[in-house]
C-alpha cells in the first residue's frame, strides 16, 4: 500500500500553551491550520507515521534513524517538562528503510545516537496528531548534509519499505521556513528570507514538488531556512503519486516562518516522478556550465579527472594555453562543489612550482582526493562536479579594518601555525566572521595573538 497523505508542519515550542504561556494566542491561526491538518491525517487513519526532522541528531554524510523500540520526550528545555510523550517506533519499517538505503548506495542506520528523547521537530507534530486521536508507531528520520536529490532518494526509499511491509503510512515532514523573516525578530534579517517563504508557499499550494530541489543553495542558506530538506525527503517519498494539495497558513510573526499543508494521495501519476525530471535539468545545466568554463577551469578539470580515471597525474601541459597560466607564477586554490555543496578544496598560499598551469594541477588532484575532510573523488562522481580556480595575489599585512570579507581574502597567523579564508565565500558576510574561520582552520586560540594579512584572488569558474 502506498502512502495516504502527508503533511508538512512546523515547530515552534511557544504553540504549545505550558511554554508558550499566553503567547501562543500570537499564532492562534497557525494553531487551528495544525489541528486542521492533524484532523485530516486522523481521517487517513494510519497505522504508522514517518517523520522527518531538522532536530534528529544530523551528519555531513550519514541519515541517522533513531534506534530502540519506544522512546519518550518533554518540553523541559523550553520551561515545561510537564508537557510529555511516549512513543512506540515501528521497528520493522525501520529496519526495511535501512535496508532499502543500503541497496540505494546511500549511507543510512542507527549509528551515532547522541539523545534517545524526542527532538521538539518530531515532539510537536505528535502532541497535535495525539489531541487528534492518532497514536500509532512512528520512524523518525534526521537529515543529513547529502545533497537534495539524496534526500529526495531517501524518500523513496521510505515509500518502497511501505509499499513492501504494506503499512498504511502518513508522512510528517517537520520543519520551519526561513529564520530571517523581520529586523526584530530572534536572527534578524536578510532579503533572501521572504523570497524563500514565497517561493515555498507557492510549490506548497501547487504540490510542486520540483521546486524543493531546484530552489537556488545559496539563497537558502542566506535566508537560514530549516525545514527544506525534510520537505525534499517528503517529496521524495510521493514521488510518482498523484496528491491534492490544501495549503493551510503561512505566518511570521516572531520573524520565523511558519507554513502548513496537507497532501493526500490520489492515485499514480507518471508525470510526477521528479527523480527523473530533476536529473534531466542537472545534466543540461552542468552541461552549460562547463561549456562555459575558462582555461584555468578546464585544466583543473582535465588533471583531476585525468588522475582518476588513470591513477597517473599530467606529465605536460596541454597545447594552446594563455601566458598567464605559463609564464606566472602565483599560490592557487581549486575548489570543487557538487550543487554548491563543497566536496573538496585545497591550494597554495604562495607558488610552489614553475608556473600557475601547473600550481593548478597538482592542486586539482589534491582537492579531489587527499582533502581530509572528504573521500576521495570516485570516478561516477566527476560528471557531477563542478570546479572554481582562485588565483592568489601576494599577501600583505593588514588590520581589521583593512579588511573587506568580499573583496579580499585573510591570513591569520600564530607562530608556525596559520588559518587562510578565501574571499567572497557564501554564508560569510562580516570582517569577523571571516577572521573567526581563519583562526580556527589554524587551531588558534581566541586568547592568542595573532597577525593579519590579506589578499585579492582572481576567480575563474
Amino acid at each position: 500500500m502506498p502512502l495516504l497523505g502527508s503533511v508538512i508542519v512546523p515547530h515552534p515550542p511557544v504553540i504549545l500553551p505550558t511554554v508558550g504561556r499566553g503567547r501562543e494566542r500570537e499564532i492562534q491561526n497557525v494553531t487551528d491550520a495544525y489541528r486542521a491538518a492533524a484532523q485530516k491525517v486522523a481521517q487517513w487513519a494510519p497505522d504508522v507515521l514517518i517523520v522527518s526532522s531538522p532536530h534528529v541528531v544530523m551528519y555531513s554524510d550519514y541519515f541517522h534513524i533513531p534506534s530502540g523500540g519506544r522512546t519518550t520526550g518533554d518540553m523541559a528545555r523550553f520551561g515545561a517538562p510537564q508537557t510529555k510523550l511516549n512513543v512506540a517506533y515501528d521497528i520493522d519499517l525501520r529496519r526495511e528503510i535501512i535496508a532499502e538505503a543500503e541497496a540505494a548506495g546511500i549511507r543510512a542506520g542507527t549509528l551515532g545516537e547522541r539523545d534517545a528523547k524526542l527532538d521538539h521537530g518530531t515532539f510537536i507534530p505528535l502532541y497535535f496528531l495525539r489531541e487528534a486521536g492518532v497514536d500509532v508507531p512512528i520512524v523518525r528520520i534526521g537529515l543529513s548534509g547529502f545533497s537534495p536529490f539524496v534526500h529526495y532518494r531517501l524518500g523513496q526509499c521510505v515509500a518502497r519499505s511501505i509499499e513492501k511491509l504494506d503499512r498504511r503510512a502518513v508522512y510528517v515532514a517537520s520543519g520551519d521556513l526561513s529564520h530571517k523573516l523581520q529586523p526584530d525578530g530572534p536572527y534578524g534579517f536578510a532579503p533572501e528570507g521572504p523570497v524563500f517563504d514565497r517561493e515555498i508557499t507557492e510549490a506548497m499550494k501547487s504540490a510542486d514538488f520540483l521546486r524543493f530541489l531546484t530552489l537556488d543553495p545559496s539563497m537558502c542558506e542566506r535566508a537560514a531556512e530549516c525545514g527544506l530538506r525534510s520537505f525534499q525527503m517528503m517529496a521524495g517519498a510521493l514521488d510518482g503519486l498523484a496528491v491534492k494539495p490544501d495549503f493551510l497558513v503561512h505566518e511570521d510573526k516572531f520573524g520565523v516562518g511558519y507554513g502548513i499543508a496537507t497532501f493526500e494521495v490520489a492515485g499514480r501519476d507518471e508525470s510526477r516522478c521528479y527523480a527523473e525530471q530533476y536529473e534531466n535539468a542537472e545534466r543540461e545545466r552542468l552541461a552549460k556550465k562547463k561549456a562555459s568554463e575558462d582555461e584555468w577551469v578546464r585544466l583543473a578539470r582535465m588533471s583531476l579527472e585525468t588522475y582518476v580515471r588513470t591513477g597517473k597525474p599530467l606529465e605536460r601541459l596541454p597545447d594552446g594555453l594563455p601566458d598567464a597560466l605559463t609564464n606566472a607564477q602565483a599560490g592557487a586554490f581549486v575548489s570543487l562543489h557538487v550543487r554548491d555543496s563543497l566536496r573538496g578544496c585545497i591550494g597554495t598560499t604562495a607558488p610552489t612550482t614553475d608556473s600557475v598551469a601547473w600550481e593548478i594541477i597538482q592542486n586539482a588532484v589534491s582537492a579531489g582526493t587527499r582533502d581530509p575532510r572528504f573521500p576521495p573523488v570516485r570516478p561516477d562522481e566527476l560528471d557531477k562536479l563542478e570546479y572554481s580556480v582562485d588565483v592568489l595575489g601576494t599577501p600583505e599585512p593588514a588590520t581589521a579594518a583593512e579588511l573587506d570579507a568580499k573583496r579580499y581574502g585573510v591570513i591569520v597567523s600564530c607562530g608556525t601555525r596559520r588559518g587562510l579564508l578565501l574571499p567572497d565565500l557564501d554564508g560569510v558576510d562580516s570582517v569577523e566572521e571571516q577572521i573567526d574561520i581563519a583562526r580556527r582552520k589554524g587551531n588558534i586560540g581566541t586568547q592568542e595573538r595573532y597577525a593579519l594579512q590579506r589578499f585579492e584572488v582572481v576567480r575563474h569558474t
